[in-house]
């Protein structure tokens, strides 16, 4: 210690821990011009000596003023060293450093003027502290003490200064540490860390953009914070960089794809505008490299494009059309599986616009990879499936569009009918409001008579008796008054006179059979009227029901359909329709007189003329023999007149039994009488055993019956299974 104040005399050291800045600051002049002798001397050991004294004495003394004195003597030390400082900078800046965690706030402050000072002097030399000195600037830019802070952000356009004109800055050193730091939620030092993100990116021969990935997340995350200088500084640096993106010819968009898809889910609204908009810049310039990442990208696009804000809706929908044009092979590495995943799992998204274009996505792939989509199909057949319950029609019709495209394969077709008659069955509410809808655009889409044939195949073998007839109504009007199925209409109206015409109508016979008027609707269409009258005939007590007569009178009004026009026209010539005008009759005649649909068929049949009645037809019609008419329909095609054929030829016409159909019908009647008996008496035994309960002297109030000879009220015109059309 002698020595050293032979070098440095005890006034200076005293001056330099005195409280007085004036004192310190002199001392430290004082300090500068010994160290600049003894560096002009050439004599490092003693140079060394007195530094080492600043440190030991001073700067980790537990006196603050010391403290303070030891900043500003290596600070002078550094200055008087001038060019030769480098060589003792391991000893310098280290305690310099140490001291901007001192608790005292005048210590940090002395300690950011010490460092400035020094940086000044070395310069480039001073990089090889850099990221020492980031971290502590990165610390001082939340310091509690505004003098500190000012300090700090002095020193920190210092260094910066330094950095820009170094050639010895390590980016790839300095970029761990900038990533550790990038989710810090303090917003002074959100400013600094972009203030450097932003300054490094200007260096020409600094490739921020190839670490971008590194901290891109970060500055999403600060898209959202509260400091509107913070997002605007934040959404800069990013427009920025995806300007440089689009002119670099190399960028690693991969690992960048995954950070934009969360950030497209973030819950405010500016950070998912500006990550769908790097989204879509990337599907445009990003090519083979976004294939992996297709999946994701879309999963990120679909929530999107039902986005609140318009403008977020508008880019996901460009991105999304972006996305459909791309021609992408699965064996160059497009994962058809997850594509299918993400649209399925949108499918039950609770928006109506998402649900769509996931659809879209569906069909799509279906008709692009066919065999790569069917091969998933155990993955999304069932939600398919039930999204056909969808409350939208319009996804409903989409969704009937892919099932379509699926079911160009005969068993997938069969597969989809025969869950559409299990969920109408399980769901009595999705056939009335969606019925008609679901049946007539599948017979768009797959052909009418297939449709059909394929539904009654099914019904015919129902278990369900009441679900049968229910649903056989349902097809049955849709039949009678659907603009799609007109030509199946054409063609059953050639049933006795057309091959095609009599296949259809004997198949669809067995599961129409279910319901009474159905069947009397199916041949009054196939104009098979005969056996219309002989179904009339066959009709028992327990047949004419409520639900019978709901039935009937929507029949007379279809009669006053177009649909029904050639059956009117018909009457014209009633002595060659003998058999329709005695069916009209039978139908007439189960009416309640009171009704509207009676008044309505009365008053149509009033009008038929009489003058072609001849006596020998009358007679024979009575006697309820021969069915036939040998006439010219409207087509010009050929069927049989009263009074040409036997016995036999009505059983048996051009291939159609009609005696072995109507056993056929009584026989399944029967079934549904036995299936009533047996409700009914389920329902009397539930009765009974609760009115056991009641007092003995108590009488029973029998129930009111229903009066059949008033029309059915308009509430109740729509019975079980009816539809909306």
């Amino acid at each position: 210690m002698a020595d050293l104040f032979s070098i440095v005399p005890a006034a200076v050291l005293r001056n330099l821990s005195d409280k007085l800045y004036e004192k310190r600051k002199n001392a430290a002049l004082e300090v500068e011009g010994i160290v600049k002798q003894l560096a002009v001397a050439g004599d490092h050991d003693k140079i060394t000596a007195v530094i080492n004294l600043l440190v030991n004495e001073f700067t980790y003394s537990p006196q603050a003023n010391h403290r303070k004195g030891g900043l500003i003597g290596l600070a002078a030390a550094t200055v008087g060293l001038t060019s030769e400082a480098a060589q003792h900078l391991e000893q310098i800046v280290p305690p310099v450093l140490n001291s901007f965690s001192d608790q005292d706030s005048r210590v940090r402050y002395y300690a950011c003027e010490a460092l400035y000072n020094i940086a000044k002097v070395v310069r480039g030399d001073f990089i090889v502290f850099f990221n020492d000195i980031f971290d502590a600037l990165c610390k001082l830019s939340a310091d509690s003490d505004a003098n500190v802070q000012s300090a700090a952000h002095l020193l920190d356009r210092l260094v910066k200064d330094i950095v820009t004109e170094s050639d010895q800055f390590s980016i790839e050193e300095f970029i761990p540490l900038l990533r550790e730091r990038m989710n810090v939620l303090n917003p002074y030092v959100r400013q600094f860390l972009v203030g450097w993100i932003t300054v490094l990116d200007s260096v020409p021969d600094i490739d921020m953009l190839g670490f971008l990935p590194d901290f891109l997340d970060g500055l999403f995350n600060m898209l959202s914070d509260s400091s509107h200088e913070i997002r605007q500084q934040a959404d800069s640096a990013l427009s920025e960089f995806l300007q440089e993106i689009k002119n670099s010819p190399s960028v690693d968009y991969g690992r960048m794809a995954e950070i934009l898809v969360q950030r497209a889910a973030s819950l405010d609204e500016f950070t998912r505008l500006t990550a769908i908009t790097w989204i879509l810049e990337f599907v445009k310039l990003g090519g083979d490299q976004l294939v992996p990442y297709y999946a994701d990208i879309l999963g990120a696009i679909l929530p999107c494009i039902s986005d609140r804000e318009e403008k977020i809706r508008v880019v996901a929908r460009e991105t999304n059309e972006e996305l459909h044009a791309i021609k992408a092979d699965p064996a160059e590495g497009f994962d058809v599986g997850a594509i299918l995943s993400v649209a399925r799992r949108h499918l039950s998204s609770e928006w109506e616009a998402t649900r769509i274009e996931a659809l879209h996505w569906i069909y799509t792939l279906l008709n692009r990879h066919r065999k790569e989509v069917l091969s998933f199909l155990n993955d999304i057949f069932d939600t398919l499936l039930k999204a056909l319950a969808d409350p939208s029609d319009e996804v409903v019709l989409l969704v009937l569009e892919v099932h379509a495209c699926i079911a160009k394969d005969p068993q997938h077709f069969r597969h989809l009918v025969v869950f559409l008659v299990h969920n109408f069955q399980i769901d009595n509410s999705l056939l009335e409001r969606r019925g008609a809808l679901i049946i007539r655009r599948l017979c768009v889409l797959l052909d009418a008579e297939r449709v059909y044939r394929e539904l009654s195949t099914i019904l015919e073998g129902e278990s369900d008796l009441d679900f049968a007839s229910i649903m056989v109504q349902a097809l049955n009007l849709i039949l009678l008054t659907s603009s799609e199925l007109s030509d199946l209409r054409d063609l059953l109206k050639q049933s006795l006179v057309n091959a095609a015409g009599k296949d259809l109508f004997i198949s669809l016979y067995a599961s129409w059979c279910h319901s009474p008027m159905a069947i009397i609707s199916l041949c009054l269409l196939a104009q098979t009227y005969q056996h219309a009258s002989s179904v009339i005939q066959s009709l028992v007590e327990e047949d004419i029901n409520v639900k019978f007569l709901v039935q009937l009178d929507k029949l007379i009004h279809l009669l006053e359909t177009p649909t029904f026009a050639y059956l009117r026209l018909q009457l014209l010539e009633p002595g060659r329709y003998i058999w329709l005008l005695k069916a009209l009759y039978g139908l007439l005649m189960l009416l309640p007189q009171q009704s509207a649909a009676f008044k309505i068929l009365r008053t149509r049949l009033k009008t038929v003329p009489s003058y072609s009645f001849g006596s020998e037809q009358l007679r024979r019609t009575s006697s309820g023999s021969p069915y036939s008419q040998m006439n010219y329909i409207g087509s010009g095609s050929q069927a049989f007149e009263d009074g040409d054929m036997n016995d036999d030829s009505w059983n048996v016409h051009n291939g159609i039994n009609f005696a072995s159909r109507l056993q056929q019908f009584d026989q399944i009647q029967q079934q549904h009488r036995v299936h009533s008996k047996s409700q009914t008496h389920s329902r009397y035994s539930s009765t009974s055993s609760t009115k056991e309960v009641r007092r003995p002297e108590e009488p029973n109030r029998p129930s009111a019956a229903p009066d059949l000879s008033r029309p059915p009220s308009r509430s109740s015109r729509r019975g079980p299974g009816s539809l909306q059309l």
